[in-house]
C-alpha cells in the first residue's frame, strides 16, 4: 500500500513569525501557511489514487482475454479432445440400440448361437457393399457409410463363428456371413471357451458399469496375457469421452484389470 503524502513541517515558518514584529513579516507568514494548506488539500488522500495495477479489461497473467468484470472468458473444451475422444463423442450418441439388445438380435441369426464379441463401429464403405448375405429373417439394406452399427460375432455349437451386422439405429440385422478364416482348430478353441465361460457377457458388462458409469461399446470373450479366459468390456464415459477397459474373469466374475484410455 502506498503512503499518503503530507505537507512539510512548518517549524521554520512558525519561528520566523514569532520573531518578526512588523506587519510585513506577519503577512508573509500568513501567505506561507495558506500555500501549505492548499498543497495539503491537493495531495492524494487514499492508496487507490496511487495504484498502478492493471485496469479492468486488460490481459490476464496467462495471456487469455478478460471480460469487463475481470473474469476469464470460457474456453472451448471440444478443442482439447484427442482424435479418439472426438470419434467416440461423434459415434456413441448416434447409437439408439444398446449393445445387449443388438446382441440378442444377433444371436437369433445363428441356430444355437452364443455371443463371443460385439463392438460399436461406424459403417464403412466396405460394409455397405454386397458382401455376405442379407439376414434370412429380415433382409434389410445396409445403413449409409458413417452410420453406427454393432458388429457381432456369434458362434454355433461347433464353434463356427458368424459375423452379424446390426443397424445401431433401427436394431435390424443387415448382413450375416460365416467367418471364412476359421479352421478346425479355431472352431474347437471357440467351442472350448464357450463351455468354460461360467459368466455371461451381460454379467460381465454389469460388473464393469457398476464400477464405471458409462456406455458399453464392446464386449469380447478372449484370453489375457496370463492365458486366463476373460470377458473384455469397454465402457465410454460421456463426460470426458475416455474409454475404460475391464478384463473380467469369465469363470468367477472377478475384475482382473482396469485400463483407462485417455487418448
Amino acid at each position: 500500500m502506498s503512503s499518503v503524502r503530507r505537507p512539510l513541517p512548518s517549524r521554520t515558518a512558525a519561528a520566523f513569525c514569532a520573531l518578526g514584529t512588523s506587519a510585513l513579516l506577519l503577512t508573509a507568514c500568513s501567505d506561507a501557511d495558506t500555500t501549505r494548506a492548499d498543497v495539503a488539500a491537493a495531495a492524494p488522500t487514499s492508496a487507490s489514487a496511487t495504484a498502478t495495477g492493471p485496469s479492468a479489461g486488460s490481459a490476464s497473467p496467462s495471456g487469455g482475454s478478460m471480460s469487463p468484470s475481470g473474469s476469464a472468458s470460457p474456453s472451448d473444451t471440444s478443442s482439447s479432445l484427442t482424435d479418439d475422444q472426438a470419434e467416440r463423442r461423434a459415434l456413441v450418441p448416434k447409437a439408439k440400440v444398446s449393445w445387449d439388445k443388438a446382441a440378442e438380435t444377433a444371436v437369433k441369426e445363428v441356430s444355437g448361437g452364443k455371443l463371443t464379441e460385439i463392438e460399436l463401429r461406424s459403417v464403412s464403405a466396405e460394409a455397405t457393399a454386397a458382401t455376405g448375405s442379407p439376414s434370412p429373417s429380415t433382409p434389410n439394406p445396409a445403413p449409409s457409410s458413417g452410420a453406427p452399427m454393432w458388429a457381432a460375432r456369434v458362434a454355433a455349437s461347433d464353434g463356427t463363428v458368424h459375423e452379424v451386422a446390426v443397424d445401431a439405429v433401427t436394431g435390424k440385422v443387415f448382413r450375416t456371413q460365416a467367418d471364412s478364416d476359421q479352421d478346425a482348430d479355431d472352431k474347437s478353441e471357440v467351442a472350448d471357451w464357450l463351455s468354460k465361460a461360467d459368466r455371461t457377457a451381460e454379467q460381465a458388462a454389469k460388473t464393469a458399469t457398476d464400477k464405471t458409469d458409462g456406455t458399453v461399446t464392446a464386449v469380447e470373450l478372449d484370453q489375457n496375457d496370463a492365458q486366463t479366459l476373460v470377458w473384455s468390456v469397454d465402457v465410454v464415459t460421456t463426460g470426458n469421452w475416455n474409454k475404460t477397459t475391464y478384463d473380467i474373469d469369465a469363470s468367477n466374475g472377478e475384475i482382473l484389470s482396469e485400463d483407462v484410455d485417455r487418448d
